[in-house]
């Protein structure tokens, strides 16, 4: 079984869990639950395989294999891994064993799991209802992940991010419910790696997403890194998310990620000498256009739909470009980012169309962060490559202390592969993107070198239909050619209009 193969059956066991709990949960929260089972599942077998091979190579001397065990990358015990709750499903007590096992998993593997099923109780009679139905829900949800179909040992996934695409795929199925809500939260696999790449993580870096969702940004920025050698850095404002992320980070086994729970602009958490901490690299796919952004501010601030400029605004002097209007929140974020990047750090950021040209206080932001030089590229991204999100995006690339004074414009939306609910580039795609960027190209009709001058005179518009021409000039008709084809045709309907009218007197018509 490939890669997609063994997605498209995880995929269809997750829904299958979301069937069984769908009669008795709430949509918003009953992914919860199935993405949680998917976590024990995924932790049990890879357990199992290590204990395996544990057994094997110091021919079960339990001594040996437990302290092998306990080098691993996460701890567990065998009372609390999914074949023990399997085994138990038709115990009255089952909720509470689930409960249990979920607690024990936290408290073997120290605080940096603390608190990571908050809000997820599978003994829970306002969740499930009474004894006999929460139990039967339960039975049937372990039944639905007790498939040997279903095998999450390392060395059957391979590369997979088992819970990133079960996440992803749950928003894809939960479209109508979620809404654009699904691309705040997961960045597909392809395009994180491309932001990845574009940034160039190195060993020893600070590595931060003040959006990261469940964390797929964070993983392939690392994964760019020989031995992962550096330090990861996030917040996300949903809670489940926020969880989601960490199970994410664990299951990598990245124990020391620094992952915080809050509203990153009203209240960041990542602060170092009273002041935001710096970083060397910012990978983020922020909310699109995030309406009351400002919502964690005074309301004396806020006068006719804009904040003034008063000291008080933000302790973090965050907003010396401009104040974002409070109903579109990019360049709150990219603000935010922007101030948190290092003196030689870099930055990719996905961003809706609209911040490349949209006036009033955003152009005159984007003026001001153009005058101070930290923009080196602006990449035009295919349509309908985010769930939830069918406008084509873009990815801007910020440095600070550029030498440089132009800017690389990529018009990389026309190069796809269609799919059948959702687009996706191909490697080919991400290869000549990286390749463009990296080594400053201009391309016929794919990217230009923009001067500093050319943006002025543009009224500092980023527009990449401004700057690179896609025309494509139509084939010249050959006139006389034409109407030498018209005649033949002309001559070639006549006989054929003479052979019907003969076949038809012989049939009598």
């Amino acid at each position: 079984m490939n890669e997609k193969q063994l997605q498209d059956k995880i995929n269809g066991t997750i829904w299958s869990a979301c069937d069984t709990l769908r009669s008795s949960i709430p949509g918003s929260n009953y992914k919860d639950y199935a993405l949680v089972m998917l976590f024990v599942k995924y932790l049990s077998d890879t357990y199992k395989e290590e204990k395996e091979i544990a057994s094997e190579k110091y021919e079960n001397d339990p001594i040996m294999v437990e302290r092998y065990l306990s080098r691993g990358k996460f701890k567990l015990s065998d009372d609390c891994i999914f074949d023990y709750l399997y085994e138990n499903r038709n115990d009255n007590e089952i909720g509470a064993i689930i409960n249990k096992a979920l607690e024990k998993i936290t408290t073997l593997n120290g605080l940096k799991l603390f608190n990571l099923f908050g809000g997820v109780d599978f003994n829970s009679e306002i969740v499930f209802g009474k004894m006999k139905e929460k139990n039967a829900i339960l039975r049937n949800l372990l039944q639905d992940f007790h498939n040997e179909d279903i095998d999450l040992r390392p060395s059957k996934i391979g590369s997979l991010d088992v819970i990133g695409n079960a996440y992803e795929y749950l928003i894809a199925r939960f479209a109508s419910d979620s809404g654009k809500k699904g691309g705040e939260f997961y960045t597909p696999s392809e395009v994180s790696s491309l932001l990845a790449k574009l940034v160039s993580p190195k060993e020893n870096d600070r590595i931060y997403d003040p959006a990261c969702g469940s964390g797929s940004l964070l993983l392939k920025a690392t994964k760019e890194v020989k031995d992962k050698k550096v330090s990861i850095y996030g917040q996300e404002s949903n809670s489940s998310t926020y969880n989601l992320c960490r199970m994410n980070m664990f299951l990598h086994g990245i124990n020391d990620a620094h992952i915080e729970w809050g509203d990153t602009i009203a209240n960041p958490l990542h602060l170092e000498n009273d002041d935001l901490m710096k970083f060397d690299v910012i990978v983020s796919n922020p909310p699109f256009s995030l309406d009351k952004w400002a919502k964690g501010f005074e309301p004396q601030n806020i006068a006719k739909g804009t904040f003034k400029m008063e000291a008080d605004l933000d302790p973090y002097n965050r907003f010396e470009y401009g104040v974002p209007p409070k109903s579109i929140g990019d360049y709150a974020f990219i603000q935010h980012m922007l101030k948190s990047l290092d003196k030689h750090g870099r930055m990719a950021v996905v961003l809706p169309h609209g911040t490349l040209f949209r006036g009033a206080s955003e152009g005159i932001i984007r003026k001001r962060i153009l005058e101070e030089n930290l923009i080196d590229a602006v990449i035009g991204l295919p349509e309908n490559l985010f769930y939830g999100v069918s406008i084509p995006a873009t990815i801007v690339i910020f440095k600070k202390n550029r030498e440089r004074k132009d800017i690389l414009f990529i018009e990389a939306s026309r190069e796809y592969e269609k799919g059948k609910n959702q687009n996706k580039l191909s490697q080919d795609n991400i290869d000549k993107i990286l390749d463009t960027y990296i080594n400053y190209k201009e391309i016929d009709k794919y990217s230009h070198i923009t001067s500093a001058k050319e943006i002025k005179e543009n009224e500092y518009n980023l527009n990449i239909k401004r700057y690179v021409d896609t025309f494509e000039e139509e084939e010249e008709i050959d006139i006389q050619e034409t109407k030498k084809n018209i005649i033949k045709i002309n001559k070639e309907l006549q006989v054929l209009e003479k052979e019907l009218e003969k076949s038809l007197e012989e049939l009598g018509l």
